[in-house]
Parts: structure tokens; C-alpha cells; sequence
């Protein structure tokens, strides 16, 4: 019941939002500015709250399933059981978005001035670096991961901490049975965070519309459409192989993470869903030690819904400039974007800068990412969504290779 009045209020929120937005860019166009200004306040206390339940969360449910799991065999069973899966997942989704974007052929009719060659738009390329992969991953402090909410680290970090806590066994009871406090603590901290939800979608939206109206929409309307319709089918990809492994039920399981999907595709944010989802897979019959462990490392290597964008955005760049790529290239690229995708984990707005880093390896000028930041936003919620049930997927089905899905 109280799932369903959540569900309803932040529609309700998405629709004001949309509303208030065009009436103020149509009729106030001069106020837009200062009132996106304002309702941006809204999100972004929202999204602190979030991110302030984010790193107690991960910490403490990621050590007490680990101590619960009671020897590393266990926890590396099941890591590479989940790091398998993922490396699946991103493969497939890379692959679909480079098959339907060749289909669609979205930069072919673009009939929009081409930005220069030489803008960099408002995203720096990131290279591929080994540095910069080791200094996303392992933390130098773990208070410094925390305060950042470098994710990835903290689970670092926690299976350190959780794997020392099982070898300890009884010696360390007393500590798991505070941190399993902790954990239940923080997701009663989330539901009251969840009840500002609403006001925050309908600030985001209301912001986003009110600054660039939908014009924007119309503008880019093939391009936004053909990329949705690729994310639905993804979504059936990934229902589909779930359901090799657990059945019918992988209906049930997208029921049940809806609010939390709902959530992620309205504010834009993988993360503002993470604690919800966690809570909700939990319901659905995903063991605890499973879904703590499972989720917060897919949040850094199961990005589905981003890692489809890296390559329908990077070959659509390269049609609207005319640049054609063989299947070997296209290939490499998908490597490429495997690889790179990784590396970027907990970067903001990682998948623009991704795209930035694997453009110019193939001479497609940089700035072509200009084309892209306008509509950003709205890319974003649907990539956004998708991570949800990429996660939510993965994280039911190594349950059930564990035997440990109710």
C-alpha cells in the first residue's frame, strides 16, 4: 500500500513538474532561469540526503554479509559468479547498442548545424589509465572514500574489513551484530528520506523543462526514440536471460523494484535508487548477504544501461559527421568502451566521458559531444532506469545460483 501511494506521488511529481516547467518557459521565459535556479534546491537536497545514507549503507551491509558468508571461498564464489555475470551483461549491452544504432542510423538525418571540429564542449576526455583505474578503485583513506562516496572503494575497503571480521568468527560476534543494527537503522533512515522523493522529482523536471522547454525533444526526437526503444529492448534481453535462471519470477522482480526504478528515471540518478532497491531485492527473496555484496560492486561494474549509451552515443557522433567505421573498427571500439568503462567507474558524468576518451582514437572529432549535452538530461533518466534492472537482475540470479533466492 504504502509502495503504491509512492508510486503514485511521484508521477503525480513528474507530471506537475513537467507542467510548471513549460509554463514558466513559455510564459515567463525571463524568470526561467532564477526559477530553475530554485526548484533545483529540491533534487539537490534530495540527492544529499541519499548520498548521506549511501556509505553507512554499503559499509555495513556489505561486512556483515561477508561475515555472515563465513569464509573467503565463499565470498570469491560468489564474487566471480557476480563479476562473470557482469562482464556478460556489459558485453551484451555494448553489443546491442552498436547493432541498433547501425539499424537506426539516428546521425544520418540530422539536420542540425555541426558543431567545429576543434569545441570541446563542456566534458574532458579521460584516457585510459591504469592510474586512474587503481585510484578509483583502492581507497588511500577509507574516511576520505566515505566522504566522497566513492563506492567502489568503500566495497574495497568492506571486503577487507568484512573478510577480517569472518576469520575473527566469535571474537568479532559482538561488532556484525551492531553493524546488522546499522544497516537496518539506515534503511528506516531511508524510507523517511523516500517520502521527500516526490518534491524532488518535481523540482528536477520542473528545472529542466523550465530552462530548455521540450522543444529540445522535438529537435532530437529520432535520436531520443530509436535510443529508448533500444533500452526496452535491453530491458527484455536482460528479463529474459534472468528468467533462464529463476523463472516466471523475474516478472515479479521488476514489480517489485519499481519505485526505485521509477525514482532512478526521474531524478536522473543511478544512485538515488540505490538504497531502495537494495531494500526492495530484499523483499523480493534475495538473500541479504547476497544483495549487500552483489549490488554496491555492480553499482561500479554493471552499468548496463550506460554501457549501451557509450556506443550508440559514439557511433551516432560519428554518422552525423559523415564518418563511416568498419565492422573492425566498430568492434575495437566496443573493446575499447569494455575496457574504459571500468576504469571510469564513480566519475561524474562518466558515460560523456567515456565517449570523450574513445572519439578521437577513431578520428571523430571531439566536439560531437556538443550535440549530445543539450538532451543529456533526459538520455540520462532512461540510462538511469536501466542500471536499476540490470542490477536488479544480476542480483536475483546469483541468489539463485546460490541457492539462496526464497
Amino acid at each position: 500500500m504504502q509502495s503504491t501511494r509512492l508510486t503514485k506521488l511521484i508521477l503525480l511529481g513528474l507530471v506537475l513538474g513537467v507542467c510548471l516547467g513549460l509554463l514558466i518557459f513559455n510564459s515567463f521565459p525571463q524568470h526561467a532561469a532564477a526559477f530553475a535556479t530554485t526548484a533545483e534546491l529540491l533534487p539537490g537536497i534530495f540527492l544529499r540526503l541519499i548520498k548521506m545514507i549511501i556509505a553507512p549503507l554499503v559499509f555495513s551491509t556489505l561486512v556483515v554479509g561477508i561475515a555472515k558468508m563465513g569464509d573467503l571461498g565463499t565470498v570469491g564464489r560468489v564474487g566471480l559468479k557476480a563479476f562473470g555475470w557482469f562482464m556478460f551483461a556489459s558485453l551484451i549491452s555494448l553489443t546491442l547498442g552498436l547493432l541498433l544504432v547501425n539499424l537506426f542510423k539516428p546521425g544520418t538525418a540530422l539536420h542540425i548545424p555541426l558543431p567545429d571540429a576543434a569545441a570541446h564542449g563542456e566534458v574532458a576526455a579521460g584516457g585510459l589509465s591504469l592510474n586512474d583505474f587503481i585510484g578509483h578503485t583502492f581507497p588511500e583513506s577509507i574516511a576520505d572514500a566515505m566522504a566522497r562516496n566513492q563506492i567502489l572503494q568503500i566495497v574495497v575497503f568492506s571486503l577487507f574489513f568484512g573478510a577480517a571480521t569472518a576469520a575473527l568468527g566469535e571474537r568479532a560476534r559482538a561488532l556484525v551484530d551492531v553493524l546488522d543494527a546499522v544497516s537496518h537503522i539506515m534503511l528506516k533512515v531511508t524510507s523517511y528520506v523516500m517520502l521527500f522523493a516526490p518534491l524532488a522529482v518535481f523540482g528536477a523536471l520542473a528545472a529542466t523543462v523550465a530552462k530548455q522547454g521540450l522543444g529540445v525533444l522535438q529537435v532530437y526526437g529520432v535520436f531520443m526514440g530509436e535510443f529508448y526503444f533500444a533500452l526496452l529492448v535491453l530491458w527484455g534481453v536482460l528479463a529474459a536471460l534472468g528468467g533462464l535462471f529463476i523463472g516466471r519470477r523475474v516478472l515479479q522482480l521488476l514489480r517489485s523494484v519499481r519505485d526505485p526504478l521509477l525514482l532512478a528515471f526521474s531524478t536522473a540518478s543511478s544512485e538515488a535508487a540505490y538504497p531502495k532497491t537494495l531494500e526492495q531485492l530484499e523483499r523480493f527473496g534475495c538473500s541479504n548477504r547476497i544483495a549487500s555484496f552483489v549490488l554496491p560492486v555492480g553499482y561500479s561494474f554493471n552499468l548496463d544501461g550506460s554501457m549501451m549509451y557509450c556506443t550508440f552515443a559514439s557511433l551516432f557522433i560519428a554518422q552525423a559527421y559523415g564518418i563511416h567505421l568498419s565492422a573492425g573498427q566498430q568492434i575495437l571500439m566496443l573493446a575499447i568502451l569494455m575496457l574504459t568503462s571500468k576504469g571510469m567507474a564513480g566519475v561524474p558524468r562518466a558515460s560523456l566521458v567515456v565517449i570523450a576518451a574513445t572519439l578521437p582514437q577513431f578520428g571523430i572529432p571531439e566536439g560531437g559531444l556538443v550535440l549530445l549535452l543539450g538532451i543529456d538530461h533526459f538520455l540520462d533518466m532512461g540510462r538511469s532506469a536501466t542500471n536499476v534492472v540490470g542490477n536488479s537482475v544480476a542480483v536475483a540470479v546469483v541468489s539463485r545460483w546460490e541457492g539462496e533466492l526464497r
